[in-house]
């Protein structure tokens, strides 16, 4: 039988189970938030702990995967031999457990405006890059600021930290489907590029070392770097895997005066490179 209450009578609560409220689920929302950023952090922090007791014989099995593919884009030539023999006279002044190591540069005749440093110790230079040179000085800039990278062992570190963190975030959500995979992609960008400023710095500050060391001062160091941060445009590849911030410019300028260097005269682009930049013969 059942009990109809009387008018204006609300059905007794139970205290013993009250409902979530919105202050609640922002508490548990933030916890669990806090949880996922500690982890991942945590994740990252061993990564960068343990990166340097890799024997260098990893990246050269990485490398050996990743050459071949842009081996079949370049094309041994004048340029090419002009490019290594640049990269040489920077290799000189480099640590020297790294004098040891073979860099070399790839040259693809492509117009992508890009330079980019892969497993396998190869500097990947495409015609685009050098169409936009005006000096040696700053194309010296560019190929130390590749060489920063090798150095600082950021391909393995940034290898090291995907893996790492789907581990961490695998643990949390376990095989949580789209809304594991969500996260993890998200967590895997806001992390990538936290560290990419801090990686792109620390090349800067490498391959403003080597130009001084190079040339006993630091003229074209953030020449390139300027002028590509002025330009807008898709076809700019340089500028999404290298932050051209007026920032970044002013951080170099910074170094040089900390650093105390000189800031001499330029010297033009060799004869193999010049046909490529115009714009080099117009200064």
């Amino acid at each position: 039988m059942s009990i109809e209450l009387p008018p204006g009578t609300a059905a007794p609560r139970d205290d013993r189970n009250p409902s979530a409220n919105g202050r609640q689920l922002l508490i548990l929302l933030g916890l669990f938030v806090g949880t996922i950023i500690f982890v991942v952090w945590l994740a990252g922090f061993l990564v960068s702990s343990l990166i340097t007791l890799i024997p260098p014989g990893v990246e050269q099995q990485l490398g050996a995967v990743i050459v071949p593919i842009y081996e079949q884009q370049a094309q041994p030539s004048d340029v090419q031999t002009t490019l290594n023999d640049m990269l040489d006279r920077l290799e000189e002044h480099l640590p020297e457990d790294h004098q040891e190591r073979e860099y070399q540069v790839l040259y693809i005749p492509d117009p992508t405006v890009n330079a980019i440093a892969i497993p396998g110790d190869r500097v990947i230079i495409y015609e685009g890059l050098l169409a936009e040179m005006e000096s040696e000085n700053e194309l010296m800039m560019v190929l130390g600021h590749e060489l920063g990278h090798f150095l600082n062992r950021d391909h393995l570190r940034g290898l090291g930290r995907q893996v790492a963190v789907r581990l961490a975030l695998a643990s949390i959500f376990g095989d949580a489907g789209s809304l594991g995979s969500l996260a993890s992609s998200g967590v895997i960008a806001l992390t990538n590029s936290e560290f990419s400023k801090g990686q792109e710095r620390q090349a800067d500050e490498v391959g403003l070392t080597l130009l001084n060391q190079t040339y006993g001062h630091a003229a074209g160091a953030t020449d390139f770097f300027a002028r590509m941060s002025e330009q807008r445009g898709s076809e700019l590849d340089f500028l999404a895997t290298h932050p051209t911030s007026k920032s970044r410019v002013e951080r170099i300028e910074k170094l040089i005066r900390q650093r105390d260097y000189t800031v001499g005269e330029r010297s033009p682009l060799p004869d193999a490179l010049r046909a490529i930049a115009p714009a080099s013969q117009e200064s």
